[in-house]
């Protein structure tokens, strides 16, 4: 594995008012140049990494090391009126001259395709442009690194496959992604590097084919295969039972795989 950017070094992290501990001796490194998933059950402690990954949340033990150094990181939302306004307010925060504010929003603005909504007002976007304009924000910047929870969540088909273009543009020019989902077929066909987490621990890290090949430990903990491996496993299956004959003509295995499915 290359070289971590981010590293969370035995992490401990509960919520006020509560016993359970959201985050519990987490050790985590993010390698420096992938595109990483992170996968696990609703409230297995992968929003509460991102906070503190993002420095909005200090872990209560351990550390957090940003290319081998503490670091925190301030969190970017929509907070302007527009699209214009809003993609410039970062570079506002960092004092740069008016005019080269114009050329990076200009520029962010041609990247991500926002050209016909750079001066609509932010409530009247739908939600995928409204992703594209918060991603488009945090770009403008320049990051090492972008954190993504659940990024195609409520999406249409149309506009996750935008979504997914746009990641990839974003991780050929150099920034390292680190994207939550439940998709397990999206981060079996987008990701570099997998992290499974439960009960705020670090369960399983790895490549996909590597992750998804353990799959007793994922049934174990509710989350299933990629639609792929299950399709693989039942044709190993279905040859596995007719060891002596030859394997089907593709209509034939077609209907014995949907007529397996069917029995799920």
């Amino acid at each position: 594995m290359s070289q971590s950017i981010l590293e969370f070094d035995r992490t401990f992290y509960s919520y006020p008012c509560t016993s359970r501990v959201a985050i519990h001796d987490l050790s985590l490194k993010i390698p420096a140049g992938k595109r990483c998933g992170l996968i696990g059950q609703n409230g297995c402690g992968k929003t509460t990494l991102f906070l503190l990954a993002n420095g909005l949340y200090q872990p209560q033990q351990g550390i957090i090391r940003w290319e081998g150094e503490p670091f925190q990181n301030p969190e970017h939302q929509l907070v302007a009126s527009t699209v214009e306004e809003d993609i410039s307010y970062g570079l506002y925060n960092l004092g740069l001259p008016e005019s080269e504010i114009a050329q990076q929003v200009k520029k962010a603005i041609e990247q991500f395709n926002l050209s016909e909504l750079a001066r609509e007002p932010i409530h009247n976007l739908s939600l995928g442009q409204k992703k594209r304009v918060s991603i488009a924000d945090i770009m403008v910047l320049k990051p090492k690194l972008l954190l993504l929870d659940e990024p195609t969540a409520y999406l249409d088909p149309r506009h996750t496959k935008q979504l997914i273009g746009l990641l990839q543009q974003i991780h050929a020019a150099g920034t390292t992604i680190l994207l939550a989902s439940h998709d397990l077929d999206f981060i079996y066909r987008w990701a570099d590097w997998v992290f499974v987490m439960d009960c705020g621990k670090l369960i399983l890290e790895g490549t996909p084919e590597a992750v998804f090949a353990q799959r007793d430990v994922l049934e174990q903990l509710q989350l299933g295969v990629p639609l792929a491996i299950e399709l693989i496993d039942q044709i190993k299956d279905l040859i596995d039972k007719n060891p002596n004959s030859k394997l089907p003509a593709f209509e034939e295995l077609q209907q014995q795989i949907l007529q397996t499915r069917r029995l799920l």
